[in-house]
């Protein structure tokens, strides 16, 4: 299965940007479930200075310095995926078949073994994703008996996110604490993401942030209208033994062969799209189009 994958932002300023830098992370992942067949970059204006670069958590990233004067900075990211659909499915299959428990987890983990070193580094709080209050934490201990295999009670917490969540756009940004949604019980699917994951955390699972491209499809009748999409977020869990599993509590699924990976880290500051500084006065207005579209194989 072969996606092309169109994620065009756009930033328009008040006045004259005299100077401005910018990290781009819209390079689709190169790994087991999916091949990036091809992609390009396009910045208007024309950078003064560009390199590609691996960060910490191996998302490719791309650094541009823009000196030309602008009022409108575009970045225009042009993507062609093949998703590995045999084994993504082999994969959630064999999750599925785990049977480690959740106390069976804490135990391994306070052993401290080297195999699961790296997975420590999804425990912590981060700006963005703090430790939750005592709430928080026995709302997700309804799901966590100690005898519950780690994926059957992760899964359920998925469930039970979808169905006591609305999702309703335009109510919270990317700086709403993870308490005001919980407390709402709406949001978009990066509210629903980083609520799971400090609830997961704050309970010893090494949890770690998604983001990508999910396929959609118009209502019956109508024509999907390019641009449409948007780009997604959820989360994966640590399984010693097994390697990380992959739920999307927005629509209470296992990422399949429908969804695209862009990158992982802590929190959505680790993984998102544009980020930079720039040297003008007034606010930007931001406005982005994505569009996900699958395309017959050659």
């Amino acid at each position: 299965m072969i996606y092309e994958i169109f994620h065009e932002t756009k930033f328009n300023y008040p006045s004259v940007v005299t100077f401005s830098h910018n990290i781009a992370r819209l390079t689709p992942k190169d790994c087991h479930r999916q091949k990036l067949l091809e992609h390009k970059l396009e910045i208007t204006p024309k950078p003064y200075e560009s390199n590609e670069f691996m960060d910490y958590f191996k998302n490719k990233n791309t650094y541009m310095l823009i000196r030309e004067p602008h009022k409108t900075l575009t970045v225009t990211s042009s993507s062609k995926v093949e998703l590995l659909e045999d084994k993504i499915d082999f994969y959630i299959q064999k999750a599925k078949q785990t049977t480690i428990t959740y106390k069976q987890m804490l135990d391994r983990l306070a052993s401290h073994k080297n195999t699961d070193a790296l997975a420590f580094q999804y425990l912590f709080e981060t700006d963005s994703i703090p430790m939750p209050s005592k709430e928080i934490k026995k709302y997700i201990l309804e799901s966590f008996d100690e005898n519950r295999t780690l994926f059957d009670a992760t899964n359920e917490f998925m469930q039970r996110i979808f169905n006591d969540f609305k999702f309703v756009s335009g109510f919270t940004d990317v700086t709403t604490p993870i308490e005001e949604v919980f407390k709402e019980k709406k949001g978009v699917c990066q509210d629903f993401a980083q609520f799971a994951i400090s609830a997961l955390r704050s309970i010893g699972i090494p949890t770690r942030y998604m983001s990508g491209y999910i396929q959609t499809y118009p209502k019956e009748g109508e024509k999907k209208l390019f641009g449409s999409d948007a780009s997604h977020a959820w989360f994966s869990i640590y399984i010693p033994d097994f390697g990380w599993v992959d739920f999307d509590p927005t629509n209470n699924k296992l990422p399949n062969e429908e969804y695209i990976l862009l990158g992982y880290g802590r929190d959505y500051l680790d993984i998102s799209p544009l980020k930079g500084v720039v040297k003008s006065s007034g606010e930007s207005k931001l406005s982005v189009k994505v569009n996900v579209q699958r395309v017959e194989k050659i």
